[in-house]
């Protein structure tokens, strides 16, 4: 029996990640990205507290903004600032913070329910 999920046409899936970088859907991106369903963009913060609601700009400007956005904090969980947390819920985005391993699989799973998610991943 195969159990492998069955991943939409065209979705973004992370192959891999580490040695500062991520591969995505075949692609190797250096540096922090923002992947969305389908497509993925290169993000400047290398870490955490480079993290702002203008960095976040890219996703906060879509005309059809994601439910859920994943952080993919490097290597391991950390909190970011409320006023952060805020205007990602005013528009809408529930942020889950996690290390950036968790946030890469959690995005993978999601998209092959077809969710509305995006993941801001600082490379490791």
């Amino acid at each position: 029996m195969d159990i492998t999920p069955l991943i939409p046409s065209g979705r973004q899936i992370v192959k891999g990640y580490g040695d500062g970088g991520f591969t995505i859907s075949g692609i190797r991106w250096e540096g922090s990205v923002l992947v969305l369903p389908d497509r993925t963009q290169a993000w400047g913060p290398a870490e955490l507290s480079q993290v702002t609601e203008e960095s976040l700009s890219p996703i906060l400007s879509l005309p059809e903004r994601p439910r859920l956005l994943l952080l993919g904090c490097g290597q391991r969980m950390a909190l970011v600032p409320n006023t952060l947390r805020a205007a990602l819920r005013q528009a809408g985005i529930t942020l889950e913070l996690m290390d950036t391993g968790g946030a890469c699989r959690t995005f993978n799973v999601l998209v092959s329910e077809e969710r509305s998610v995006a993941a801001a991943l600082i490379a490791v």
